[in-house]
């Protein structure tokens, strides 16, 4: 059946798509709300960037646990209980809001006189700072993205595997690229409801929402999804932080997911609040942040469009990798404008070629890395994609926060101009190395995978 020109999706991929839409809202909420908000709560730079980055830390060590979970147990279980996981995490978002700040709590301990405590004498300060470190609301914001990592790497792990078990090389490129649409397209409605509402009602108000969106999410996976991943043998396998699969597409595609979401999240969503404020620059008369949600909803919007379109492509090439080297070069136009921005005009543009190529090389990238790897290591590569790829997005908004402050906005984004280009070269030679050519058709992929899933038995046979 035709969907919009392409074939619909299998309904499991669309109640995924839901799960993972409603979801999304709490991953994009805290990100025009929280940079600003770091001021008026007394939290420094690098503490924003810490809280913004946390989830992405947690899913290191919990990416591939959750790949080898979904080899081991299959695709159900993992996916509703992260999405749940992220709905409770999402609540707590909220709570951190109303808790008391450190400086509301110094005052408090000011107010009161030293006391005793048994017979030794103490000022107020004694009782004070365990009582502030527990209840900051920095220690609750990051306690909540702790959850939201450990949630979203189930979601990330069984979402792929699941597009990958319903399809083949004709379909896997549109299937993975819906999928991740469906991932990516609840964080541009979490953008403009943290932005837009936070305006227009208060921040606990638009965390409260995306809460409740979360755990919705979880209500249609339960319902809806069934298992997908059933594979044999699974008692051998193993769970571990560390049993991650370090096959050379598993490597290959990891390093570009790195560079991209290194630049995309902390190049472009860890500081475009901030750039908006510094150049008095809004859009419909909104303050920065909710001018900054609604531009980084319409580069995500972009992305997703983009992730469908060159899914699609790449089903209909012999090969993938070309399509992946146009959109790695789109990107890098894309901040080489960033760089060059004066005006929401030269902004918008920008937004648009980032997220153009951040989507367009999502669906081939994931389709190339199901191409080449065997079905029952799926879960694991997907989990090593998602490790680098959180290296990279767990660094961006640490690095490129602080050195804001010193350098400025127009060097940071010119900089990352070059990170999609050095990922085309590790693309190119990651391929080049596994297929024994830059070009790799998609059959002589699926064989190519074939014959590694024979080697990768083999070996482990040998060593158990």
């Amino acid at each position: 059946m035709a969907w919009l020109g392409f074939d619909r999706p299998p309904t499991v991929l669309l109640a995924v798509i839901a799960s993972t839409f409603f979801v999304g809202f709490g991953g994009g909420v805290v990100f025009p709300i929280l940079p600003n908000l770091g001021a008026v709560l007394g939290i420094s730079a690098f503490m924003v960037g810490v809280i913004l980055s946390a989830n992405r830390w947690v899913r290191l060590v919990a990416n591939a646990p959750a790949g080898a979970l979904v080899d081991r147990y299959g695709t159900r279980k993992p996916f509703v209980l992260g999405l749940f996981i992220e709905g409770i995490a999402t609540l707590g978002y909220v709570i951190a809001l109303v808790m008391p700040s450190a400086a509301s709590l110094r005052w408090l301990a000011e107010a009161l006189p030293a006391g005793t405590v048994g017979p030794v004498a103490v000022g107020a300060d004694w009782w004070m700072t365990p009582i502030a470190a527990a209840v900051a609301p920095e220690t609750w914001f990051l306690l909540a993205r702790v959850l939201w990592g450990l949630g979203s790497a189930a979601v990330f792990a069984t979402a792929y595997t699941i597009a990958a078990d319903l399809s083949d090389s004709g379909s896997r490129g549109t299937n993975m690229g819906v999928v991740r649409g469906g991932i990516t397209m609840g964080f541009p409605a979490g953008l403009v409801l943290g932005g837009v509402v936070s305006s227009l009602a208060g921040n606990a108000a638009a965390f409260a929402v995306a809460a409740a969106f979360a755990l919705v999410a979880s209500a249609v996976a339960y319902r809806l999804v069934p298992e997908t991943h059933v594979t044999t043998d699974r008692t051998k396998e193993s769970v571990k932080p560390w049993d991650i699969d370090t096959s050379v597409p598993a490597v290959t595609v990891g390093l570009v997911n790195f560079g991209l979401l290194f630049a995309y999240i902390g190049a472009l969503f860890a500081t475009l609040v901030l750039f908006l404020g510094e150049n008095d620059l809004s859009l419909l008369g909104l303050d920065p942040q909710g001018t900054s949600g609604l531009f980084m909803a319409g580069t995500v919007l972009s992305a997703s469009f983009f992730m469908l379109v060159g899914g699609r492509i790449s089903d209909t090439r012999e090969s993938r990798t070309p399509v992946l080297i146009t959109f790695l070069i789109v990107s890098f136009v894309g901040f080489l404008l960033l760089a060059r921005s004066e005006s929401i005009a030269d902004l918008a543009f920008a937004c648009v070629f980032i997220g153009a190529g951040q989507g367009g090389t999502s669906g081939p990238m994931m389709a190339l890395l199901a191409d080449l790897t065997p079905d029952e290591r799926m879960g694991r590569a997907s989990g090593t994609n998602n490790v680098l790829g959180d290296v990279g997005g767990g660094l961006g908004p640490m690095v490129s926060l602080p050195l804001i402050e010193t350098v400025g906005f127009a060097p940071i984004y010119a900089a990352c101009a070059v990170v999609p280009l050095a990922a085309g070269v590790a693309l190119l030679l990651g391929v080049r190395r596994e297929t024994g050519t830059f070009l790799p058709g998609r059959a002589a992929g699926e064989t190519a995978a074939a014959d590694d899933g024979a080697t990768a038995d083999d070996e482990s046979a040998a060593t158990e």
